[in-house]
């Protein structure tokens, strides 16, 4: 009877296992279907004459998208993601076809940093200095999404639209009373007059260090904004800030009489437009091109062997396996050991987009990269941000490039651990010791740190600050005592940090790619290869299907939660030091 009970059930299981991957199968093939018959356009194929680009930059821009949002593009659970480097391509493989004369853009909002859409907007006007036009219509324009357009040599606004034009500006959020209304409380260890990451939990105001270093950032960003669009709209400065200032452009009429806009229509209108632009009959139709299928023609060089690797160092530095969205030692090493045995691979950019994270990391991928650097050269290119132990990684570098709207430096180092001594005290809990040495519990989040503990962690936090500011010193040429006053936790953007020396050039990840094909001698006889490469697991294909999961993700990363949820897993309760951006900076 138990024979037959155990082969029902296991007969069952392996019936209902069965039925579930061949569902997942057809949803997946349902899913690659509905893709591909989306738009007759993404296939690559012949391009008519006299066409335009549809290019629309209201996606998610990631540097590198990770497996699990491939999946849930290709299931139709998320919308359409654009990988930057094939975005840049797209536009530039526009820029040399002759059939393709104009861009019809749409930069309402865009979802990307400002780095990634000071990148664009630079491949835009290449695009225009080719003699090609681009137009673009909104219904409305946030300020990223009105700063791209400004190279538009029209901009067309909804009669009862609105554009975003108010300046940059940064809000911090502070826990002090807080914690000490609950009893929970972050333990904090610092170094660095700047490393304000720390800071919201020390206190409830904003310090006039930090205060100063960010209206110095925002200061340094803005003007680059500025500049561009009074240029491009051939608006005076006076003109340009009393229109943010009184918030002008948030009434269509205002915005069209300080030129802002150069008109005010409905779509229907604006295509009329564009067609009028082209040179075609109101009743004719366009020659529409899409963004994927310009994507879809670029061609790998057949005939070469030679690569680039293009490794994406994308999002906090953690110690563990790490993925696409997390930068962890294992995943890394295992690449950057692969990369270096290759012989098809010449030459590396190491593409940062990151804030930091745990010290230890950054210092175990740092020792590989110096092993890659002795057998290949090694290029950076800054992202939206490289700060702290993302800094810490482009130190290795032969050169390091970085846009004006880049974020990066925060060279300081801190460490935190939660402590609950107030709180268990109310609900009545009392945790007891017993120890054969003098320091052998070290720490417990039940009792006020020592002495000893404050004392031994600012001496490991002193150890590291001075690896980390010897790194930069022998990596970027400058002295220590230089190396001091650019560190203490300040962040920099990429302007002021080529002007200081913490980056050695300005550019983009195109800039990056040909200088190490220079490096390597290679010409332009090379293609590129991107780096880490992640095989999809069934945990992977499975998370897609609960559709709170990324939701939570994201709200983790805007706000302070994930570095104290972090800190409150480390089931060691040894303190976890940091290298990380001096706070989470929400320019807006």
């Amino acid at each position: 009877m138990n024979f037959f009970r155990n082969f029902l059930a296991s007969f069952l299981g392996s019936i209902t296992a069965l039925i579930f991957i061949i569902s997942l199968v057809f949803i997946i093939i349902a899913g690659i279907t509905s893709v591909v018959g989306f738009d007759k356009n993404i296939l690559p194929g012949e391009i008519s004459s006299n066409s335009i680009l549809n290019l629309d930059l209201d996606k998610d821009v990631y540097d590198n998208i990770p497996i699990t949002q491939e999946f849930e593009e290709i299931l139709g659970v998320s919308p359409e993601i654009i990988k930057f480097l094939d975005l840049i391509n797209a536009i530039e493989l526009a820029s040399e076809n002759k059939d393709i004369k104009g861009i019809n853009l749409k930069s309402q909002s865009p979802k990307m940093g400002w780095s990634q859409a000071l990148t664009i907007r630079k491949s835009l006007q290449r695009f225009k200095d080719e003699g090609k036009f681009i137009y673009t219509y909104g219904d409305f324009f946030s300020q990223k999404g009105y700063y791209l357009a400004s190279v538009s040599d029209s901009i067309f606004l909804n009669p009862v639209g609105n554009i975003e034009l108010r300046g940059l500006g940064a809000e911090v959020l502070y826990y002090k009373e807080l914690q000490e209304k609950y009893g929970f409380k972050m333990e904090v260890i610092r170094h660095g007059k700047y490393k304000s990451a720390v800071e919201p939990y020390l206190d409830d105001k904003m310090s006039e260090a930090n205060r100063s270093q960010i209206r110095s950032l925002l200061n340094s960003i803005w003007g680059g904004i500025a500049n561009q669009i009074k240029l491009s709209r051939k608006v005076s400065t006076e003109n340009f800030n009393k229109v943010v200032d009184n918030l002008d452009a948030t009434l269509p009429v205002n915005a069209l009489r300080n030129n802002i806009v150069d008109g005010i229509i409905s779509k229907t209108q604006y295509k009329q437009k564009v067609k009028r632009k082209l040179g075609i009959k109101s009743d004719e139709k366009l020659n529409n091109v899409s963004y994927l299928q310009m994507k879809n023609s670029f061609k790998y060089k057949n005939g070469t062997r030679n690569q680039i690797a293009v490794i994406y160092a994308q999002g906090p530095i953690i110690y563990g396996e790490g993925n696409e969205s997390n930068i962890g030692q294992e995943l890394f090493s295992k690449t950057l050991r692969k990369i270096k045995n290759s012989k098809r691979i010449k030459a590396v950019v190491l593409r940062i987009d990151s804030p930091g994270g745990v010290a230890l990391t950054s210092e175990i991928i740092w020792d590989e990269l110096i092993e890659l650097k002795k057998e290949k050269p090694i290029v950076v290119s800054m992202g939206n941000v490289a700060a702290s132990g993302g800094y810490y990684l482009s130190t290795v570098a032969d050169k390091v490039f970085a846009n004006n709207f880049t974020i990066t430096g925060s060279i300081g180092v801190f460490a935190m651990v939660p402590n609950i001594t107030e709180f268990s005290k109310r609900i009545g809990i009392n945790a007891e010791q017993v120890e054969t040495n003098k320091n052998s519990i070290f720490y417990t989040p039940f009792e006020k740190p020592t002495k000893k503990f404050r004392s031994n962690v600012k001496e490991n936090i002193e150890n590291i600050y001075e690896m980390f500011k010897k790194r930069v010193s022998e990596g970027r040429n400058i002295s220590m005592d230089e190396v001091e006053t650019l560190a203490q936790g300040r962040v920099w953007s990429g302007e002021q940090a080529l002007k200081n020396g913490l980056v050695s050039e300005e550019g983009d990840i195109k800039d990056a790619i040909n200088s190490a094909a220079e490096l390597a001698d290679l010409g332009n006889d090379f293609n590129i290869a991107s780096y880490p490469k992640i095989e999809p697991e069934i945990n992977d294909i499975l998370s897609v299907m609960i559709p709170f999961n990324s939701s939570i993700s994201e709200f983790l990363k805007i706000s302070d939660l994930d570095l104290i949820i972090q800190t409150i897993n480390n089931k060691e309760k040894k303190p976890i030091i940091f290298t990380s951006q001096p706070f989470n900076i929400d320019i807006r």
